[in-house]
């Protein structure tokens, strides 16, 4: 420092660094409030099915539904997936919708020969990766979204649901 030069006032330091500090957490909660808020919309999604069909998300607007992102290389996946069909079934008569949504490393002929033999009862799509990226870049399987008729997401669970939870969850939504 020179004779001419005058040291920084630590008063002002303060005020610079409260000022930086009140900015970035201000950032930080905009970005947690949109994000959080993002998260509580289905996105606008669609899904290609075994047989070539496409659904979207806003085709499933009004209905209450599970979106189920899975693999056939997932043991906590294979282990759900009678559960999963068991609760599509007592939920279906009341307009429960089921997408399952085979991750895109997962080979389509696994896909089609376990929804064949295993007679899934409801939608098998195959993810282009599209999908799980637009669900919050889904990694993990099992995740299943379950989404309202307004298309709220109500619960995401990662991993496999307490399916007693998950029924309660379902009734509540379908009887409104």
């Amino acid at each position: 420092m020179t004779a001419t030069q005058t040291p920084p006032n630590p008063r002002r330091l303060s005020a610079i660094h409260r000022i930086a500090i009140a900015v970035i957490i201000a950032a930080i909660a905009g970005v947690g409030f949109f994000a959080f808020r993002g998260q509580q919309r289905v996105p606008d999604a669609t899904f290609t099915l075994l047989s070539g069909q496409k659904i979207s998300t806003s085709d499933l607007k009004g209905k209450v539904y599970l979106v189920n992102f899975w693999a056939t290389s997932c043991t906590t996946c294979m282990h759900e997936m009678p559960q999963m069909v068991q609760t599509y079934n007592k939920f279906k008569g009341d307009g429960l919708e089921f997408v399952a949504v085979a991750m895109n490393y997962d080979a389509p002929m696994y896909v089609a020969n376990y929804a064949q033999t295993r007679q899934l009862p409801f939608k098998v799509a195959m993810d282009d990766g599209s999908a799980a990226q637009k669900f919050g870049n889904v990694q993990l399987t099992p995740t299943t979204f379950v989404v309202d008729r307004n298309g709220k997401i109500l619960k995401r669970y990662v991993g496999e649901p307490q399916f007693a939870e998950l029924d309660q969850l379902l009734k509540k939504a379908l009887n409104t």
